[in-house]
């Protein structure tokens, strides 16, 4: 009997996870990948002749990645050198508003309290109480489930977990629930910033966002070389075990004959066949009908106001003067509603935006690197329209602008070149991730149930799995690493249910947890 052949579609985070363990399970495996280069949104780029990242920084949640590789017979930190981040980010409003948050929670407690006072170390304390308590009830039974519904999570806790499930506040949003913690603007800005980090709004994100606060307690870790080597050495390990990937393949059509996926055609007209095809990439390119017709009704068609945040990315390599970076720090603007204001109900980059700004030579401590310049990634949120209301060049500009004055209202200065500069635009993202407009992180989560509307491994096509950030768990590497372990648990439980075809899947089917 012929091996059985998995096409992997986009070697981002969760093809490459699903590449891993397929692979290694004795499947035939080509991963199709248009870009040159594995990673997805893990990017990196070249900029004044220094490579740096355009897209993750860290990553947390380390075990999910010891165990992709311990189960691929590897060891992480022997493939790569890992580093805890100290700081996980320091805040500043103006010259002498800062406040950094570390990964020991006495050490922020501390902070927080010569910055703001006794009565809000209490309310952090009891935040990050609330916060683990949050993790804690939805790792199991949600976050390394197969797509839940609010039935199976409960069934998936057990009779132990639904009191602790009772008290993850699904119902209230993000911004709300911190009133209960901080009463300083500041701090209530600052926390509510999870909301960004899968693309949402704090006014409009579920309470059960909080767990990202823990998450990154457990630890925020930096790649040496950068996180770019992250996905080259996952791709290396199922290379060992047998996957083949194709880089500059462009798939145009997923081809569907008899009600299932059995192959793929590529922009070449070459057609190839297989027994199971594993979509990374964002499920909006499915919906839209970009990869053909017969694959358009696989995912739920989202409106465009269900999309996530969009950015402006600029990558900078540039002397820097007056403010004492982290490898994080984050310049907060006078107004946050105004911004989501902007950004959400009026499709426009927002008039005084919150600035991240990423130091890529600062990996520990605040010392300033050898040398004349250093690399730089500074993002700020903006709308994911640019497939229907494309920014305005002079709009962007304006908005870059003002980028760089709230960094000088907090002190810092930077004046690169245009050879020192490489911008990222929604559009750029657009052409990038093509149907999504722009938005980096699939769907929103706005209300309670859009942590239960994302799709889960099994599309509504038999033999189509799906994988990637806009899939069940949600969007971030580790997230996606287990969308893509979980698409690979589905593809093998239906190979191994019949040795003659794969069952038909049902729409929004449960795949083995």
């Amino acid at each position: 009997m012929r091996p059985r052949r998995v096409v992997v579609v986009g070697a981002g985070m969760g093809g490459l996870a699903t590449a891993l363990d397929l692979s290694r399970q004795g499947i035939e495996v080509l991963v199709l990948e248009r870009a040159p280069r594995p990673g997805g949104k893990v990017r990196e780029v070249s900029v004044g002749g220094a490579r740096m990242d355009a897209g993750p920084s860290v990553f947390t949640m380390r075990r999910v990645f010891e165990e992709l590789f311990e189960d691929a017979g590897a060891r992480l930190d022997a493939c790569l050198k890992l580093q805890p981040a100290e700081i996980l980010a320091r805040h500043a409003w103006d010259r002498t508003g800062h406040l950094d948050l570390f990964a020991d929670i006495e050490r922020s407690g501390d902070a927080i309290g010569r910055f703001a006072g006794a009565a809000e170390h209490r309310g952090y304390r009891a935040f990050c109480e609330r916060a683990r308590d949050i993790y804690q009830a939805l790792e199991a039974p949600f976050l390394r489930s197969s797509r839940p519904s609010p039935m199976s999570l409960a069934a998936r806790a057990g009779l132990r977990g639904l009191p602790a499930l009772a008290r993850i506040s699904p119902f209230t949003t993000l911004w709300k629930e911190l009133g209960r913690y901080f009463r300083d603007p500041r701090l209530h800005q600052l926390f509510g910033r999870y909301a960004t980090y899968c693309g949402s709004s704090p006014w409009l994100a579920p309470a059960t966002l909080m767990l990202v606060a823990h998450v990154e307690q457990e630890g925020v870790w930096l790649v040496d070389g950068g996180m770019h080597r992250l996905a080259e050495q996952i791709e290396a390990l199922a290379t060992r075990h047998g996957a083949v990937f194709r880089y500059g393949s462009h798939v145009d059509d997923i081809l569907v004959r008899d009600g299932r996926a059995t192959g793929v055609r590529l922009a070449n007209g070459e057609v190839v066949a297989a027994d199971a095809i594993v979509f990374n990439g964002d499920c909006a390119a499915l919906a839209h009908g970009l990869l053909g017709h017969g694959a358009s009704a696989a995912v739920e068609h989202q409106g465009a106001d269900a999309r996530s945040l969009s950015a402006l990315a600029l990558n900078v390599h540039a002397r820097v003067e007056g403010f004492p970076l982290s490898h994080h720090t984050v310049f907060f603007s006078d107004d946050y509603a105004a911004e989501f204001d902007d950004i959400r109900a009026r499709g426009r980059l927002p008039a005084a935006p919150t600035v991240y700004l990423c130091a890529q030579d600062r990996p520990a401590h605040d010392a300033p690197p050898p040398g004349d310049a250093e690399r730089l990634l500074c993002i700020v949120n903006a709308p994911p329209l640019a497939d229907l209301r494309p920014l305005d060049p002079q709009e962007i500009s304006t908005c870059m602008a003002r980028t760089f004055e709230r960094m000088a209202h907090c002190g810092l200065t930077l004046q690169p070149t245009a050879a020192q500069q490489l911008l990222t635009t929604p559009a750029d993202f657009q052409a990038l991730f093509p149907g999504t407009g722009g938005a980096l992180y699939g769907r929103a989560t706005h209300g309670w149930a859009a942590s239960f509307s994302r799709p889960g491994a099994r599309s509504r096509l038999p033999g189509l799995y799906l994988a990637g950030g806009s899939t069940h768990p949600g969007p971030g590497m580790p997230m996606a690493a287990l969308s893509g372990r979980q698409a690979a648990q589905s593809v093998l439980a239906d190979l191994a249910s019949t040795s003659s075809r794969f069952p038909r899947a049902m729409p929004g089917g449960i795949s083995t947890p």
